[in-house]
């Protein structure tokens, strides 16, 4: 038997996402990371060297995983709701960016 929550939708998950990024350096390390992968597909397909798509996830995911182990000793959301988490991720990208979260 699982210990695992179930989340029927995005709006139940999205507070428990915020509670596994209670610490600052983790989520300035995401939103470092996610505006870093914005930077890299956007020259990507700019430049046409579409190669630099496959880094994509080693850059969003690596500043978000040193965030996680380090700053906030937890195990990143991704290994056990991928998809909420990665909604999670632009979701709490964009509230950083309008300043509904602090970072």
């Amino acid at each position: 038997m699982s210990n695992q929550q179930t989340f029927n939708r995005f709006s139940e998950f999205y507070p428990y996402y915020l509670e596994e990024h209670s610490d600052v350096t983790c989520r300035r390390l995401h939103f470092v990371g996610s505006l870093l992968v914005l930077i890299v597909a956007a020259w990507a397909l700019i430049s046409g060297k579409l190669l630099w798509l496959l880094a994509l996830p080693v850059i969003g995911y690596g500043f978000a995983w040193v965030g996680h182990f380090k700053f906030e000793k937890n195990r990143p959301a991704t290994f056990k709701y991928p998809l909420y988490s990665l909604m999670g991720d632009w979701v709490m990208f964009r509230d950083m960016l309008i300043g509904r979260i602090r970072f």
